[in-house]
C-alpha cells in the first residue's frame, strides 16, 4: 500500500517536474543568477577557488543518487571516460572559469547580453565543420544579433573595433561562448547513457579541470591556505548558490524540458537569460544600464525573432551550464 504521507511529500515536486514552461524558466533564472554569482563573488571569493569548491561540491551531491547507475553504466564510463571528462572540463570547467574571471574586468549586463552569441557560434561552426547550411533570414538574424554584440563590446562606439580596443573582460566572455558552442556541438557524440550518470560523471571531469586551473594559472599549491581563509560569508554563500541552482537543478529542470516539450522548443527558452541576467546584474549587484545596451537589446531581439522564426524546425539545441 502507497504510504499516504510520503504521497503529499513528493506531489509538489511531482508537480513541478510536470510544468516543462515554468521548470524551463527556473532553469534560465538559475543560469543567469550564475552571472550575478560571479560579479558578487569579486571581493568575497577567488574566482578559480569558487569553481573548485562549486563543481567538487556539486559532484559529492550528485554522486550518492548516482551511484546504482553509475555501477548498470559502468562499462560504458570506462570505455568513454575521456569523452566524460572533456565534457566535463570544457562545457562546465573551462567555460565558467572564463565567465568568473571575466566578472572582475566587465559588467553583469555585459556578460549576460552577449550570451546570445552562443546560439550564432553554434550555427556558424556547425556549417563549418558539419556543412550545416542556415536559411536566409537566420543570417539576417545573425547579423543582427552580431551587431547588438559589437555594440556592447565596444561601448556603443563601433570604431573601437578597427582600433582593437576591446575590453580583456568582454574577450573572456566571447572566448566562454566559443567554447560553450564547441561543447554543444560535441554533445552529438555523448556516449548514451541517462542524464543522471552524464551529469555526474562530467561533473567529475569539472572539478578535475577546476583543480588543475587553480594549480596552474590561479596562483599555485602555495596560495591555497590564503585563498581559502580569504573567502568571506559570503563568498561561502555564493558557492552554495552555484552548487545547487545552477549545477544541480538546472540540469535537471532542462533535461525534464526537454522531455516533456523536445530540445527545439526547449531551446527556445534560453534566450531568456540575457534577460534575467541583465535584470540581475542591474538590480542586485548595481550595474548601470547605459542608452547602447538598450539599442544592442533590440537588435539582439530582433535577430533572435528572426532567427529563430527561420529555424523551429532546424533549431540545435543548445544546454547550458
Amino acid at each position: 500500500m502507497t504510504n499516504p504521507a510520503s504521497q503529499t511529500a513528493a506531489s509538489p515536486f511531482a508537480a513541478l517536474m510536470s510544468r516543462p514552461y515554468l521548470i524551463l524558466v527556473l532553469t534560465n533564472l538559475f543560469w543567469a543568477g550564475n552571472i550575478v554569482a560571479g560579479r558578487l563573488a569579486v571581493g568575497h571569493i577567488d574566482p578559480f577557488m569558487l569553481m573548485v569548491i562549486r563543481w567538487t561540491g556539486a559532484a559529492l551531491l550528485v554522486l550518492p543518487f548516482a551511484i546504482g547507475r553509475l555501477r548498470r553504466n559502468w562499462p560504458v564510463i570506462r570505455r568513454y571516460w575521456p569523452l566524460y571528462l572533456f565534457y566535463g572540463a570544457i562545457g562546465f570547467g573551462t567555460y565558467n572559469m572564463l565567465t568568473y574571471v571575466a566578472a572582475y574586468h566587465t559588467s553583469g549586463v555585459n556578460i549576460a547580453m552577449q550570451q546570445v552569441t552562443i546560439n550564432i557560434m553554434v550555427m556558424a561552426l556547425n556549417f563549418a565543420i558539419f556543412r550545416v547550411t542556415a536559411r536566409p533570414l537566420q543570417l539576417v538574424g545573425a547579423a543582427l544579433t552580431i551587431l547588438g554584440v559589437a555594440l556592447i563590446i565596444t561601448k556603443g562606439d563601433l570604431s573601437h573595433i578597427l582600433s582593437l580596443t576591446i575590453q580583456f573582460g568582454d574577450t573572456l566572455v566571447l572566448l566562454s561562448c566559443i567554447i560553450w558552442a564547441v561543447y554543444s556541438l560535441s554533445l552529438r557524440y555523448r556516449p548514451q547513457t541517462d542524464w543522471l550518470t552524464f551529469v555526474s560523471v562530467t561533473m567529475i571531469g569539472a572539478a578535475i579541470a577546476s583543480v588543475f586551473y587553480l594549480f596552474t594559472i590561479g596562483g599555485g599549491v602555495s596560495e591555497l591556505p590564503e585563498r581559502v581563509g580569504a573567502i568571506t560569508w559570503q563568498g561561502w554563500l555564493i558557492c552554495a548558490y552555484t552548487i545547487i541552482f545552477p549545477s544541480i537543478l538546472a540540469q535537471l529542470f532542462y533535461v525534464r524540458g526537454v522531455e516533456l516539450i523536445g530540445a527545439n522548443r526547449a531551446s527556445l527558452f534560453i534566450n531568456l537569460l540575457p534577460l534575467f541576467g541583465t535584470i540581475g546584474s542591474i538590480l542586485v549587484v548595481g550595474d548601470s544600464l547605459q542608452p547602447f545596451h538598450l539599442y544592442a537589446a533590440l537588435a539582439i531581439t530582433i535577430g533572435i525573432v528572426l532567427a529563430e522564426t527561420s529555424a523551429r524546425r532546424g533549431h540545435i539545441a543548445v544546454s547550458k551550464p
